[in-house]
């Protein structure tokens, strides 16, 4: 009897002593629960708990539940959340020359952009961003190409001058639409639909899979794909996370998180193929415009003012193939 109560305190000791060697951490994005990003992220949380032998529970937090995207990076820095997908133009905020991936008509297709996503300039540009924030950066997931939604008809840039369209909230979203003398308004990310059906703004912008799962073709008539960004998401792993985890671990979420964004990154490339077709067979009129005079429109604009990368991150990014 006395030892089986031995056994028993053992046991429980052993138990309490895995419960507090387990660390939670928290992983934060804005997007819908039903996107990619959000099932590669579950599917990230599993992996990292088996293969640290449940020492790490994460739990993901979508569609802005942690707050808007400028909140979840600044909470990167404090430490209030672990693990975020951000865009580029938001981690830019931090490291300028890291929003140049995601600036309008910066990538000459997709085979540029994943030249891009798997270069030396990239790795490059990671490594500033972590010496000026702290953070790191772990992996990057194709986001799609962005294109405009509007109740107004649009085929050339002369179509959009005036047109008050919503841009995410941050300042080199605004070059687009400036280019071709549309009223840029930012507002956060959750509240674009109400935006959308009260008439605050006439138009939108986002890939045709976030166009889908936030519903807003339900209050918009027509889709014009101008593919004006060929956008992508950066996983970040908070610093004070980061330097807490031992070299193996850092292996082992850099290894899991990369494998995510690429289950994430082939979805949304399947997505991408057929939704067009399927926006018409809901009513919607999907305009293929002629992108060439939208992009000399923007192009001019690279290395102006806005530009918060130098004319040599540049020049490496488009001699790209």
């Amino acid at each position: 009897m006395k030892l089986k109560l031995i056994a028993t305190l053992a046991a429980l000791a052993l138990g309490a002593g895995i419960a507090q060697a387990q660390t939670k951490l928290k992983f934060a994005h804005v997007y819908e629960v039903s996107e990619p990003y959000h099932t590669a992220a579950l599917w990230a949380a599993d992996e990292i708990a088996k293969r640290t032998s449940n020492r790490y529970q994460v739990e993901v937090f979508p569609a802005s539940t942690l707050g808007k995207e400028s909140d979840i990076n600044q909470g990167l820095t404090l430490g209030t959340v672990d693990i975020i997908y951000t865009g580029q133009l938001f981690a830019g905020r931090l490291y300028g020359p890291v929003a140049i991936g995601g600036a309008p008509y910066m990538f000459r297709d997709f085979s540029h952009w994943k030249a891009y996503a798997n270069s030396g300039l990239f790795q490059e540009l990671a490594e500033g961003y972590r010496k000026k924030s702290g953070n790191k950066m772990l992996a990057i997931t194709y986001y799609g190409e962005r294109h405009v939604t509007s109740n107004k008809e649009i085929r050339t840039p002369e179509d959009m001058k005036g047109l008050k369209i919503r841009v995410p909230d941050a300042p080199l979203y605004t070059m687009f639409p400036r280019a071709v003398g549309a009223n840029p308004t930012p507002i956060a990310f959750a509240e674009v639909y109400l935006a959308l059906q009260s008439g605050t703004v006439d138009a939108q912008e986002n890939p045709l899979p976030t166009i889908e799962a936030k519903k807003f073709y339900e209050v918009q008539k027509y889709i014009v794909l101008t593919g004006h960004i060929t956008d992508a998401l950066i996983t970040i792993v908070g610093g004070p996370t980061w330097n807490k985890l031992s070299d193996a671990d850092k292996k082992v979420f850099e290894a899991v998180l990369k494998e995510a964004a690429a289950r994430a990154t082939s979805e949304i490339i399947e997505k991408e193929k057929q939704l067009g077709a399927e926006f018409e067979k809901r009513g919607k009129t999907v305009i293929r415009v002629d992108r060439k005079p939208f992009r000399e429109a923007t192009v001019k604009l690279h290395n102006g003012p806005d530009a918060t990368w130098d004319k040599a991150t540049y020049d490496k990014l488009q001699a790209l193939k």
